[in-house]
């Protein structure tokens, strides 16, 4: 499994999923190419999360980029920093900053070896 991690990202996790549900399960040129035509504000920080695993399985395992795929996605929680906003009469709303933890699992695409039909039937009999 080759991985990689953004911590303490500042947005909120749920403007996150958004963008990694879209390129879950795609291919790494699939997802690069999305991500890149893409308007969000999380869009860019996790291109260069992609390409930090892609890094990561060249250098520390010998994958080649095309056969790499993004098998998992997970955004979670992370720290709230709160805040406060001066209201009327002294008093103060909170304000939540929510920031994410975003982990990437990359895998090789398994090439399958395929039979001819006509071989597997003649194979049967």
């Amino acid at each position: 499994m080759i991985t990689a991690k953004l911590n303490d990202y500042r947005q909120s996790p749920r403007k996150v999923r958004l963008v990694t549900s879209l390129v879950r399960g795609k291919s790494v040129e699939a997802a690069l190419n999305a991500l890149f035509v893409l308007e969000k504000r999380a869009a860019d920080p996790i291109k260069t999360l992609i390409d930090s695993a892609v890094a990561n399985a060249k250098n520390n395992f010998s994958i080649e980029r095309d056969a790499l795929f993004i098998k998992d996605f997970r955004v979670d929680a992370g720290p709230i920093l709160y805040r406060r906003m001066p209201r009327a009469r002294g008093t103060a709303y909170p304000i939540k900053k929510r920031t994410s933890h975003v982990t990437l699992v990359l895998a090789a695409k398994e090439v399958a070896a395929k039979k001819p039909v006509k071989a597997a039937k003649k194979a049967a009999k």
